[in-house]
Formats: structure tokens, C-alpha cells, sequence
């Protein structure tokens, strides 16, 4: 229970650290930078293999395959996620992935429905053609969008303002 308790406070300081780190214009360390990944791929510093870390203009690329699957992460300076891309492992066929073209219906959102969706994916550091299952309802009493989405079979909801198109919170499951 203390160790739990221990992982917790470490992850609320790290998010701190990183908070602060944006706002102060400092940058964040290679170190630093494989926390959040492996963070976000809910993957330990063992599960872990071919960790490779290149530095690009403001940004650094991180790659490494997991058994579950290969990840290669755009993260800012700041320690914030940009870009995310998953690909999953089949020990059956390890050269084929999963169409996700095929998964998605055709639906269209007028021009703020759109934004809204954007800004939700971007928060979750995700394109259009990462998820599926997209939708976008205003609520007009709040003035905020709810946009759904599923990635990796999760269900995610995010609560977008629907003036400034901000993302106000995002829940998985």
C-alpha cells in the first residue's frame, strides 16, 4: 500500500514538474522524456526494448517496441506529447496491421463539430485516423461539445468549450 501510495506522489510531482516546466520555458531531460512515454504506453523501463531518442527543431522522437507492440512518440521540449503512433504486434502475422480505415462510418460534423473533434484528438495527442467511433454532440444549455471517440478498444470522452474550442476534460473508459 505504501509503495502504491509512493508511485502515486511520484506521478503527481513528475506532472508538476512538467506543468511548471512549460510555463517557465525550461526544458525537460531525455530522462524525463522516456518517464512520459512509458508513462502514456502504461510500459515499464523492462518492457521496453530498442529505445531510440532522436532530437529534431523543438522536439524530440522517441521509439521502442514493447510485446505488445512498437511505439514511436513527437514530444515537445516542454514534455508535452505531440504526436503518438502505435502500432500493435501480431505473433501471427507480424508484417500485417489492422485496417482502421475499415472500422470507421462515414459521418460528417458541420465546421464546429469538427474543431471541437480536433481539439479533443490533439489534446489526446491523436489523429482522425487513430480512432474510431467518433462523435460530437453540443449541449446548448453548457455551450460545450461532448466528443467520443475509441482508441485501442477504450472508450474516450472529452468536454470541449464550445467558444474557445478548449479542451475542458477528457475521461478514458
Amino acid at each position: 500500500m505504501m509503495a502504491k501510495r509512493n508511485s502515486i506522489l511520484l506521478i503527481a510531482a513528475f506532472g508538476l514538474f512538467l506543468t511548471g516546466c512549460s510555463k517557465s520555458g525550461l526544458e525537460v531531460t531525455k530522462n524525463d522524456i522516456l518517464e512520459v512515454v512509458r508513462d502514456d504506453a502504461n510500459a515499464s523501463k523492462k518492457d521496453c526494448e530498442n529505445v531510440v531518442i532522436k532530437e529534431e527543431k523543438g522536439a524530440y522522437i522517441v521509439s521502442f517496441n514493447t510485446s505488445g507492440g512498437s511505439y514511436e512518440y513527437k514530444i515537445g521540449k516542454d514534455g508535452i506529447i505531440q504526436e503518438r503512433n502505435y502500432k500493435r504486434s501480431n505473433s501471427k502475422e507480424v508484417s500485417t496491421t489492422e485496417p482502421v480505415v475499415e472500422k470507421k462510418e462515414s459521418t460528417s460534423f458541420d465546421e464546429n463539430q469538427q474543431a471541437a473533434i480536433d481539439a479533443a484528438l490533439a489534446n489526446a495527442g491523436l489523429g482522425q485516423e487513430d480512432v474510431t467511433d467518433i462523435g460530437c454532440t453540443l449541449d446548448e444549455a453548457t455551450q460545450q461539445y461532448t466528443v467520443t471517440f475509441t482508441f485501442q478498444d477504450i472508450k474516450n470522452t472529452c468536454m470541449v468549450d464550445a467558444g474557445t474550442f478548449t479542451v475542458l476534460s477528457s475521461i478514458q473508459g
